[in-house]
């Protein structure tokens, strides 16, 4: 009996920033496609980030990679100290020899953001830490772990997001946070214009309404059950799993034509409609659709899931 050969087998990931949420999806459909990846964050057993929460961990993120059909790696990592990041990349070059997709989730500023208020009015430290947690990370990863990418052509960077090019053209919640999730879209952007002469390709990419951990726990279900909090919150009926992320980069990585995306800025949506993937529930959301949509209208949810 033969088994079929999985698309990302013999590549190596590396995803920043994947204790929970879009980066622990990203992390765990890269290994079910096969691929090694590295999972690094702040949050491991017995020590907890600054984001407080310690039902997830790195080390359990690489488990569920390794479950998955792929090798998940936990290293942990503060990517805010270049120390530490140099180290991951030597490790990953020790250990490997090799990198070829890099996906920078890095984030962990939720708790700071303060919801529509005018820029005199936020607080300037939580601010600057958004920035540092959301900016300064993405710009240190990318600059120590892509020589080491772009050794072997068809590099990948995915830069995660929060809402597409065309959605952020609206303002998004506060100055800082407006800034923060703009800034991965321009990153994206340089870094393509940097990768094209060396055959590498790099995107922004964003979910939908994302059933993080968090977010779940926002609204007290669980994803077993996460319906419920529809009848609070009726738009969340278009709230897409991790996994519907996870797909989409995995979908890049294995695409050998990604080079046609180089810079642009993509969502899990519009790429499940493109390479025929869906969410683990076996729906299509298209959660950007459906906002923009409802700025005019009143669209039924049916025709964007």
């Amino acid at each position: 009996m033969t088994t079929e050969p999985k698309p990302l087998g013999g590549r190596i990931a590396l995803v920043a920033g994947a204790t929970r949420g879009a980066g622990r999806g990203i992390a765990v459909q890269l290994g079910a496609a096969g691929a090694t990846v590295y999972v690094t964050g702040r949050t491991t057993r017995g020590k907890a980030s600054e984001v407080g929460r310690t039902t997830e961990t790195i080390e359990e993120t690489a488990e569920l990679v390794t479950a998955a059909g792929g090798e998940g790696i936990a290293v942990p990592t503060d990517h805010l100290e270049i120390d530490q990041v140099e180290a991951l990349v030597a490790r990953i070059d020790r250990e490997q020899g090799r990198l070829d997709v890099l996906v920078n989730d890095v984030w962990g500023g939720e708790h700071l953001v303060e919801f529509d208020k005018k820029v005199w009015e936020t607080d300037l430290a939580g601010g600057l830490r958004m920035l540092e947690l959301g900016v300064r990370t993405h710009a240190i990863t990318s600059r120590l772990a892509v020589p080491l990418l772009i050794r072997h052509p068809g590099a990948l960077v995915v830069e995660m997001t929060d809402g597409t090019a065309e959605y952020n053209t609206r303002f998004r919640l506060n100055f800082f946070y407006d800034l923060v999730k703009n800034a991965p879209i321009r990153m994206a952007f340089a870094l393509a214009h940097d990768l094209k002469d060396v055959g590498g390709t790099a995107v922004a990419l964003t979910p939908g309404w994302l059933r993080s951990e968090q977010m779940l726990a926002a609204f007290e279900v669980k994803e077993e059950n996460w319906r419920d909090a529809v009848e609070k919150v009726p738009g969340f009926e278009i709230a897409e799993s991790p996994a519907y992320v996870g797909r989409a980069v995995a979908a890049l990585a294995a695409d050998p034509d990604r080079a046609r995306w180089n810079g642009r800025s993509l969502d899990s949506g519009s790429l499940a409609r493109e390479y025929g993937f869906t969410d683990a529930d076996g729906s299509r959301p298209d959660a950007w659709g459906y906002m923009i949509a409802g700025e005019t209208g009143n669209p039924d949810v049916a025709d964007y899931r």
